[in-house]
């Protein structure tokens, strides 16, 4: 794990935990996390939900701001990849409950690629620690890259400071089971992705996605409440000229509730990859990650959350370093 990482949201509990305990609030959900790694999140990304939905007529704004470091450094016979920038996604994400089963969402995203801030906080990470990543001592003299050519044709590539639209997608989620003593509360969620980013420059897939997937929920011992996603992911059409397969993602996450307003999350993520086959691990392996942060109602309907994202060690190679992310949701209540 990157001790920044840990180090940061340790430090955040620290503040928070000032608070007064008080009685039992209900939990606050995931994060709404997704596979980050810049390729990767060309395809659709179904973020991490809860089960439960909104009650007819309530109205959610939220705002993300999530900061992305990559860096990849490949070289075989047949293909090759230098990567190192930072991707700055801001989504909009609106959510209305059109029943007190049933609500519907968008999502908004736009990118931007730059050199990034957070090198050197990495790189004095891993030299105090686990040592200096290969691709990170390879590339040291190099403040950004940016070309990805499988097959010795350039698949992806960008220039630095380039901003742009991200793809749209549209969501739905269906509660068919309310959470009992004994069963968690489970939902149906759907989603699609409208080609709305530029390809060309790298901002989006050209190509619409589909998706369906499952959400479950559930608390118990008062203060500590489970989640539970798994998604399929269905692309069309090729992606940066390459063919893409079917992404399966899941995600199990524990919520604790330190306080009615404040409360800590801790995820652990997997995400297959959307390609195959071509020569190069950071596209064709997928990624396990781990997220921790917390969630802080600042007022009744304002709620602020802080995130990490740090891949781990169970699959290799083709998650982005590291993500850290801001969220503010306001609600609308009818």
């Amino acid at each position: 794990m990157r001790i920044a990482v840990w180090l940061f949201c340790v430090a955040m509990a620290g503040g928070l935990g000032a608070w007064p305990r008080s009685s039992y609030a209900e939990g606050f959900g995931p994060f709404p996390v997704r596979n980050f790694q810049p390729i990767q999140m060309l395809v659709l990304g179904m973020p991490g939900d809860r089960a439960t939905v909104l009650r007819q007529g309530t109205f959610d704004v939220r705002v993300e701001l999530a900061d992305t470091a990559s860096i990849f450094n490949e070289l075989t016979p047949y293909s090759s990849a230098e990567v190192k920038f930072e991707t700055l996604r801001s989504g909009l994400f609106f959510r209305y409950g059109l029943t007190d089963r049933f609500e519907v969402a968008m999502e908004v995203p736009a990118v931007y690629r730059f050199q990034g801030v957070l090198n050197g906080a990495i790189t004095a990470t891993e030299q105090a620690t686990t040592g200096l990543s290969g691709a990170r001592r390879d590339l040291k003299n190099l403040g950004y890259a940016y070309t990805v050519s499988p097959g010795n044709r350039t698949a992806f590539q960008g220039g630095q400071d380039q901003w742009g639209l991200g793809d749209i997608s549209l969501m739905s989620k269906y509660q068919f089971v309310r959470q009992t003593e004994t069963l968690p509360a489970v939902s149906l969620r759907f989603a699609v992705k409208a080609p709305s980013g530029d390809a060309s420059r790298g901002f989006g897939s050209g190509h619409p996605d589909a998706g369906v997937g499952l959400a479950l929920e559930k608390t118990f011992l008062s203060r500590w409440v489970t989640y539970v996603n798994v998604n399929a992911v269905f692309p069309v059409g090729p992606v940066g000229g390459l063919q893409v397969q079917p992404v399966v993602s899941a995600m199990t996450a524990v919520e604790y509730l330190w306080s009615e307003h404040v409360s800590f999350t801790m995820h652990f993520d997997y995400y297959s990859s959307a390609f195959h086959g071509t020569g190069l691990i950071l596209l064709d392996r997928g990624v396990t990650e781990v997220v921790l942060g917390f969630n802080y109602q600042l007022q009744p309907h304002l709620l602020w959350q802080v995130y990490g994202v740090e891949n781990v060690d169970f699959i290799t190679g083709g998650s982005a370093d590291l993500t850290l992310s801001t969220v503010l949701t306001y609600r609308f209540e009818s």
